[in-house]
């Protein structure tokens, strides 16, 4: 199911993706998290998904994460955006299609909206943690970390069993990045998910999200006992669940053979 892929963007940058290729179909873009690859149970899920419903299906690893070229540690929100907007002009081509951003992923989904307004139908946040650096991290961090990050450049972050390198030109990119005060006007379906036990991000942020978009059909749906990464079969279903209503509600409001 899995069947790795690599987009080809430079003589030394490469992007490790999978696909469900359709020339003229609805697609669905799952774009992953903060140090996550597309080996884990959502992004097979979702192809699974698409593959049984005949859709397209795109999801990509940024550049520094998982098997992509690039080092992690030189990657920052506007690559890993533009990352995104690259793969999916080049997969997807000019067809429409449904987002679904993990985390971070969310981040780089909104950001997409510059790029893909008129192609965009749908967007699923699971787990949305926009401008998570400045938020969650810059802002909570002791000041003999902030000094570590503006003297060294970077500091290595210990959250349970995760490590994350921080570095001071990931945390200026962040700032440039911000999006939870801009609107999108997009009439689409919005749907965000989020675990009531999430202790990584709060529900607060996928609220945040849902304020972006003031003309939109929007939920938010908190997944009881769930988790940040809501990985699991249950909580899977139920995205899958809330996904196959907008894909529904998509083709429907369309001419299917038209539009897509």
């Amino acid at each position: 199911m899995k069947k790795f892929k690599y987009l080809k963007i430079s003589k030394t940058k490469k992007l490790r993706y999978i696909d469900n290729y359709f020339k003229k179909k609805l697609y669905i873009i799952f774009l992953p998290g903060f140090m996550s690859d597309i080996e884990g149970e959502k992004p097979q899920a979702f192809k699974k998904y698409a593959v049984k419903n005949k859709l397209g299906f795109l999801a990509i690893e940024y550049s520094g994460h998982g098997n992509s070229s690039g080092k992690f540690t030189k990657g920052n929100i506007t690559e890993w955006s533009n990352d995104a907007k690259i793969s999916i002009k080049k997969i997807v081509k000019k067809n429409k299609f449904i987002l679904i951003g993990s985390s971070m992923g969310a981040w780089i989904s909104l950001n997409q909206f510059k790029y893909y307004e008129n192609q965009i139908l749908g967007f699923v946040g699971v787990g949305s943690a926009p401008e998570f650096l400045e938020r969650l991290m810059w802002k909570k961090f002791p000041k003999k970390i902030k000094n570590e990050i503006i003297n060294k450049g970077i500091s290595i972050i210990k959250n349970g069993q995760y490590e994350y390198p921080i570095t001071f030109q990931l945390i200026k990119d962040g700032r440039k990045n911000k999006i939870l005060s801009k609107k999108i006007r997009s009439r689409i379906e919005v749907t965000m998910i989020h675990g009531s036990k999430d202790e990584v991000v709060p529900v607060s942020f996928s609220r945040k999200v849902l304020s972006v978009f003031p003309f939109a059909k929007k939920k938010l749906l908190i997944i009881k006992g769930g988790d940040h990464s809501l990985s699991n079969k249950k909580p899977l279903r139920r995205i899958i669940k809330e996904l196959n209503i907008i894909v529904k509600n998509v083709i429907q409001s369309f001419d299917v053979r038209w539009k897509f």
